[in-house]
């Protein structure tokens, strides 16, 4: 699949946008890269994802938050990392740190489980350990979801609800999101994804048009996998508009 144009969205870090415009010079890809930002945010005890695109990443306000971001992940992982110690799992904050190359996550975590003997798969370290209510769940604090995206626009970029099909919450509490998320002023909304069942789909891009939002796409894309593909099946319906028009 030929990708034209590229947003490279980390959760809560934008230090990988110098290295892929290095890249992109270096293998002169014909690609455009678009500034991005995945910001973990908090609404109604729900995590929820906001994405940041085409923003200015000079921006102070921005910078500011999103440091905060990575010492709530970093306070984050050494809590988790001190609660499987307790249960006898010790010595793992390193390690992750190591497989991260920066700010530890869960998936990082999960990973050294998966390393270490202790979990077969990713799953499983998630269902046994890090999963919510599992034994090593840390709740996170994250910037509240309304305030992420005042961020994101007073950087001059746009505010993108990432993957609402995701979400473990019923219909209704999908419909109560988008509401929130268009009336604090938020851009858009993912309504495609390689792996989204119709039914799903449906209920997103109706939603969208009721409430006036502009729609995006996204592989979520986070390494090769037999079940991703950069770029796959990501193609919006005709009748709606593209967050990105204005930038093309």
């Amino acid at each position: 699949m030929q990708v034209d144009m590229l947003a490279i969205t980390d959760h809560d870090n934008i230090d990988g946008l110098p290295l892929a415009r290095e890249a992109i010079e270096q293998f002169n890809a014909k690609v455009r890269l678009i500034n991005g930002v995945e910001i973990s945010t908090k609404w109604h005890g729900f995590e929820i994802h906001i994405l940041g695109l085409n923003f200015d990443e000079n921006n102070q306000k921005l910078i500011e938050v999103l440091d905060v971001q990575k010492q709530k992940r970093i306070q984050r992982a050494h809590k988790i990392t001190q609660k499987l110690a307790f249960l006898g799992i010790d010595e793992l904050y390193e390690k992750c740190l190591s497989k991260a190359s920066g700010i530890v996550s869960r998936v990082h975590v999960a990973a050294v489980l998966v390393d270490e003997g202790i979990c077969k798969d990713l799953q499983q370290a998630f269902t046994q350990f890090l999963g919510a209510k599992k034994r090593a769940y840390v709740s996170p604090d994250w910037i509240d979801m309304a305030d992420a995206i005042n961020v994101i626009r007073g950087a001059k970029g746009h505010a993108v609800l990432a993957h609402p099909f995701h979400y473990d919450m019923k219909s209704k509490w999908i419909r109560k999101l988008l509401t929130a998320f268009a009336a604090a002023s938020g851009d858009a909304t993912e309504v495609m994804h390689p792996n989204i069942s119709p039914t799903k789909r449906d209920l997103i891009v109706n939603l969208a048009k009721e409430l006036g939002l502009r729609a995006s796409v996204g592989s979520d894309f986070h390494a090769p996998t037999r079940w991703t593909e950069l770029g796959r099946k990501l193609v919006l319906p005709a009748d709606m508009t593209p967050v990105w028009q204005a930038w093309t």
